[in-house]
């Protein structure tokens, strides 16, 4: 069975049975769902959707049965194409559309495709409100619209130019200090969306872009998510190239990794912690990750009297802790740069013209710059337990054996040490526990791993 529905949308891949996959029909189901939501959650009678996709080869297919669907509610279809996650979180309320919804697996394979769902503000729903399409969507109490109420449609193709025109009239993105370095840089847009915005918003930077794998024709050259050991080509090709850096994006470029001037990987979790390095130098105010985020972010920030919070694990939860905290800057180890300035939503371009004017300003080589960040190491391992023992149970017990220490129950159960810490979450669909740990060195970290497991068994 390969179709998860949750909170946050609906994911599958895409062919086989109805309810087992991301067949037609469940996208019908599912795009009637949360039509219908919004219809009962609006007084308006004309609402409006704005729809985007990434270049995975069912998107056109998935696209037109979700526009078909919303027109057959009532509801007009704003569609931008071939887009970006963050484009169209911008393009919402820029067209002051009641929500969204963009098409798009994210760093998934080439088969999976899924649905996520905006509100009115560009965000993603909250909990409470993806539980009740959920439940729409399960009693199937859908009312299509006659013939003379079907909804209009049409097509927007200046989505990009908008969005980079906000990122450039940022007060924070320095374009001319950005020009004045005229930096070579290789972009690996795994054969998606990212081939199209991200040479744009360098172009308007003054940069030279080196394209691999640019084409967005769906068909991804390797594993789209954006790790070390998928990136071999990048790697080499900025060191043919003699490149200042190198750029990968997945396949909706909410997710944004870098590669230093010598092919290595500057790190994902490292991302974030740059970017917030130069905003945090500039203006005061507090920084957010979730709690299984490296430890370097809560480091920068005090370098630079700033304060330092973490949620739990999820989009939904950061942005929910950005805003009760009036945070700065925000986002995920895995790449996700959150800059409410531009909007509440993970965004690899505002991530890259970020990054760029942090690196034109302090005048290093990119190794030079991650040199300058204190040096973490991360380690994911899991147990895999029987069904009959009770898992959160088990959590309360870890909880009791490190009170001594200091100890999260927001998220699972987070045991940070002086020197380290580990993160332990249960699965919501099978009795395992994730364990994830940091630590300075890889050595360090495995071993706490598996101290964490050995501890667990012990309390069974």
């Amino acid at each position: 069975m390969s179709l998860i529905k949750s909170i946050s949308g609906i994911r599958g891949t895409i062919g086989g049975k109805v309810n087992d996959n991301l067949t037609p029909l469940d996208v019908v189901k599912f795009a009637s769902a949360f039509g219908t939501w919004l219809q009962n959650n609006n007084n308006k009678k004309d609402l409006t959707l704005v729809i985007g996709r990434d270049a995975r080869i069912s998107g056109q297919m998935v696209s037109s049965l979700v526009t078909a669907t919303l027109q057959g509610l009532g509801i007009n279809v704003i569609d931008l194409g071939l887009s970006t996650t963050p484009t169209v979180e911008i393009m919402v309320p820029e067209l002051k559309a009641d929500g969204g919804i963009i098409l798009t697996a994210s760093h998934n394979p080439k088969q999976w495709n899924a649905l996520k769902l905006l509100n009115s503000k560009g965000e993603f729903i909250s909990g409470e409100n993806g539980a009740e399409v959920l439940a729409l969507a399960e009693s199937e109490d859908f009312n299509y619209a006659e013939v003379d109420d079907l909804g209009k449609y049409e097509t927007r193709d200046d989505a990009f130019d908008i969005h980079i025109q906000q990122i450039l009239d940022l007060p924070m993105v320095d374009v001319e200090a950005i020009k004045a370095k005229n930096f070579k840089v290789v972009l690996d847009a795994v054969n998606s969306t990212g081939g199209i915005a991200i040479p744009m918003l360098l172009d308007k930077l003054g940069c030279e872009t080196v394209k691999l794998y640019c084409e967005p024709t769906g068909h991804f050259p390797h594993n789209p998510e954006p790790l070390k050991e998928h990136l071999g080509d990048i790697c080499e090709l900025v060191k043919k190239e003699g490149a200042d850096f190198g750029v990968v994006v997945d396949p909706d470029v909410d997710r944004l990794a870098m590669i230093d001037e010598k092919g290595e990987m500057f790190g994902e979790e490292y991302t974030l912690v740059a970017v917030a390095d130069y905003l945090l130098k500039n203006k005061s105010g507090a920084a957010i990750s979730n709690l299984s985020s490296s430890r370097a972010l809560r480091d920068v920030a005090k370098s630079h009297n700033s304060d330092y919070f973490a949620s739990a694990v999820g989009e939904v939860n950061v942005v929910t802790l950005m805003k009760e905290k009036n945070a700065v800057i925000g986002g995920e180890g895995n790449g996700g740069i959150i800059y409410p300035d531009l909007h509440y939503g993970r965004d690899s371009l505002v991530g890259v013209a970020l990054f760029l004017t942090h690196l034109a300003k302090e005048n290093k080589t990119v190794s030079e710059l991650r040199a300058g960040y204190p040096s973490y190491f991360m380690g994911k391992k899991k147990i895999e337990l029987t069904p009959e023992i009770n898992v959160d149970d088990i959590l309360t017990k870890m909880e009791k054996e490190y009170q001594n220490e200091e100890v999260s129950t927001v998220d699972g159960v987070k045991i940070d040490f002086e020197n380290n810490w580990v993160h332990l979450r249960k699965s919501n669909t099978e009795p395992i526990i994730r364990i994830y740990t940091e630590a300075k060195s890889q050595e360090e970290a495995d071993r706490l791993g598996d101290e964490m497991i050995a501890k667990i068994n012990s309390l069974i």
